[in-house]
């Protein structure tokens, strides 16, 4: 029951039911794009301490089935809907664009470290948008790629990527050193009679 009401939620979505969306249908995606070097530069003073933080398996319990090890950390911002005061502190340029964007309920940095591989995976919840805005990339284009069902999209610095991770995606860091892209989880955008 509960996947033909998702499927049905795509099909009332003023942007369509796609694996991939076009940014020009999200303006804040150009807002994101347009300040990300701010962005950068107030990660780039969290990740000395990338070590000591968070595995995302630490925050959110159901992510042990993707990450069992320490090589995929988070940084928290907002984490469905909530702020996370102390590191927002740490970020005050980033979070001031955040809170211009409509509907945004999760942000963190999420960092992966080198020869991580996310594997294959679908989100639940067709009520959300993810996207990525990428910070930090090394490597050649294509060694840092997510693959979005049969499209393989490498991330590029200052770059943001808005896709439905309800549908299958897997994430590769092929290089040797750290990726880092500003997660973001929106409320998707409907028509009536879903659209409050």
């Amino acid at each position: 029951m509960l996947l033909k009401i998702g499927d049905r939620m795509g099909k009332y979505s003023t942007v369509g039911d796609h694996p991939v969306f076009d940014n020009r249908q999200f303006k804040w995606t150009e807002l994101l794009e347009n300040n990300w070097h701010s962005i950068r530069k107030e990660l780039e003073a969290i990740l000395p301490y990338q070590q000591m933080l968070p595995n995302l398996q630490d925050i959110q319990q159901e992510q042990k089935v993707l990450n069992q090890d320490n090589n995929w950390k988070t940084f928290f911002l907002y984490g469905f809907g909530k702020k996370a005061l102390l590191n927002c502190q740490a970020c005050p340029v980033t979070v001031s664009l955040l809170e211009q964007i409509p509907g945004m309920k999760t942000a963190f940095f999420s960092v992966l470290f080198p020869h991580k591989h996310i594997p294959a995976h679908k989100g639940i919840f067709k009520g959300i948008i993810r996207s990525h805005l990428g910070l930090i990339i090394p490597g050649q284009p294509g060694q840092c790629v997510m693959r979005i069902e049969k499209e393989y999209i490498p991330w590029q610095e200052g770059k943001v990527l808005v896709f439905d991770d309800t549908f299958e995606h897997e994430v590769w860091n092929n290089t040797d050193e750290t990726r880092v892209v500003l997660l973001l989880d929106i409320i998707r955008p409907f028509k009536w009679p879903l659209s409050s």
